[in-house]
């Protein structure tokens, strides 16, 4: 059985998350490290640890990051969610807020990353929602600090 190198490993993998990012689908991480990385690069401007909401079980951090010149939420790969219809990313301001709505929530678990739209000022939420949309209920919620 031939081995592939920590190098050849490393740069699969980071290939993987960068064509991930552009799609918003799960991506899982080569090796746990201490911030979040994509691309080669490490991550991270806020970050907060999610709290299950409505009895549902939901957890792993989350952090926003600039990205290709870009705000992005990224779930990191310690996210899970343990199930329900109609799951939304969001951001919030001491509150769900249903004009920062990002985009259905594309796994149940891992590493995934949603694009900020330009229109939303990130400086004006201090959290990540998983929300459903469907019952307008919380699902869990990351209160995010600066780092």
């Amino acid at each position: 059985m031939k081995m592939k190198s920590a190098a050849t490993l490393a740069l699969a993998a980071m290939m993987a998350l960068g064509a991930c990012a552009q799609q918003n689908t799960a991506a899982t991480s080569a090796a746990p490290t201490a911030g979040i990385v994509l691309n080669g690069q490490e991550l991270r401007t806020a970050k907060g640890s999610f709290v299950g909401k409505s009895k549902h079980i939901t957890t792993g951090h989350a952090s926003i990051a600039r990205l290709d010149g870009k705000w992005v939420v990224i779930l990191e790969d310690d996210f899970t969610f343990d199930g329900a219809p109609d799951p939304h990313v969001a951001l919030g301001a001491n509150g769900y807020r249903k004009d920062a709505s990002l985009a259905l929530l594309s796994s149940n678990t891992g590493q995934q990353v949603y694009a900020i739209p330009a229109s939303l000022d990130v400086a004006d939420f201090n959290e990540i929602w998983i929300w459903c949309d469907q019952f307008s209920v919380p699902l869990g919620k990351a209160s995010l600090e600066l780092l």
